[in-house]
């Protein structure tokens, strides 16, 4: 009996996945300002070579 409580009581487990959810939550976050801000900067550098042809 004293194990189910100690085993009900543990929450280990909810932290890391509690963890995970937020690492998850922050790379996908990067990802998407990560690749707007390389498209936009793939314009500039397109206008650039445009305008120095």
């Amino acid at each position: 009996m004293n194990a189910i409580k100690r085993f009900a009581a543990d929450e280990s487990g909810a932290t890391a996945i509690e963890y995970g959810l937020i690492a998850g939550l922050i790379s996908v976050v990067l990802i998407t300002v990560l690749t707007t801000i390389g498209k936009e900067l793939n314009t500039k550098f397109l206008k650039i070579q445009s305008a120095l042809t």
